[in-house]
Order: C-alpha cells, then sequence, then structure tokens
C-alpha cells in the first residue's frame, strides 16, 4: 500500500502514520479506569511486519477485527508510551481495517515496543503542567515557571526588572 509506514520506522513522536502489519498474538482484554473516571476495555495485539513488531492497543469494539494471523491496516494512527514503551494506536481520528493486501513475511526479532524511551509530556524543560518542578507532592501547577525553569512565557506573575525601574 502507498504511503504505509514500516514498523522499524516508527518512533516515540509518529503521527498520522499508516501501517499494514500481520497479527502475531492478541492479549486479554484489560479494564481500566480513564484520567476521566470512565471503565473503558483496552487489548494489546501483538502485530508485525517484515520489519519489527509492536504492540498495538485496541480500544473497546475495536478489539474484535484483530484475530491471530489476521491482516490490520491501521489508518492514521499514533505512537504513544506507555510506563516508557511504544505502543501504537489508532486513536479516534484513525481507522483500523482488514488489509487488502497480504504481509509477506514477520520480523519477530526487533521488538519496537520492548525499548524503554523517557516520557516527555512537551518539548522543553521543566515549568508548565507536569513538567519541572511542580511544588510538591501530587500537585501540578498548570502554568507558570516555578523553580522548575523552563518555558516562562506561561504567566509567571512575578516582577520584572523593567517593572522595577521609575523613570
Amino acid at each position: 500500500m502507498e504511503g504505509t509506514t514500516k514498523i522499524k520506522d516508527l518512533t516515540p513522536s509518529s503521527r498520522r502514520v499508516n501501517v499494514l502489519a500481520k497479527v502475531v498474538s492478541v492479549g486479554e482484554p484489560k479494564s481500566i479506569q480513564t484520567r476521566f473516571g470512565e471503565e473503558k476495555s483496552v487489548t494489546e495485539v501483538i502485530i508485525a511486519d517484515e520489519t519489527g513488531k509492536i504492540i498495538l492497543s485496541l480500544w473497546g469494539d475495536q478489539a474484535a477485527q484483530a484475530t491471530d494471523g489476521a491482516t490490520l491496516y491501521i489508518d492514521n494512527g499514533y505512537v504513544s508510551l506507555v510506563r516508557g514503551h511504544m505502543r501504537l494506536n489508532v486513536g479516534k481520528y484513525g481507522t483500523l481495517s482488514e488489509g487488502t493486501e497480504e504481509v509477506p513475511s514477520t520480523n519477530e526479532e526487533l521488538d519496537m515496543s520492548e525499548k524503554e524511551y523517557e516520557n516527555q509530556y512537551r518539548s522543553g524543560s521543566g515549568g508548565g503542567f507536569r513538567g519541572g518542578s511542580s511544588g510538591g507532592s501530587g500537585s501540578y501547577r498548570r502554568y507558570g515557571g516555578g523553580s522548575g525553569g523552563g518555558n516562562r512565557s506561561y504567566g509567571g506573575r512575578g516582577r520584572r526588572d523593567s517593572d522595577n525601574n521609575e523613570d
């Protein structure tokens, strides 16, 4: 298929990717609570192409499409980090369908979900939501610098040197 991304070429920042892969194994559905307090079902599916394999997270009814040996086409997928490991996701703007082409062979040696990455909430360092110093355990400062440094263009109502200059 034209415009498909090979699994070995996926990175933690991959967005809007199209992947054609074969289902290697389907895990048991797990019930998790979202950050909004909703109960959702997620199934981890290992998919592979000729370049490598990765875990595909399927939510709710999407998992019914994944059976061992099936070929799947993920259109407009994205990669996220779960506990520092890459997961391919379909998301609400993507689609999951049966692949119209066969995957000739699979490489299960290169596991793209195996490597651990440092979770990155946003580029840059410190400051802002979930970055830098939060000012205490369990609390997050939504905007502004604090002692964490980083991008201070978000608020930070402290005095500036120019505010103290009187003409």
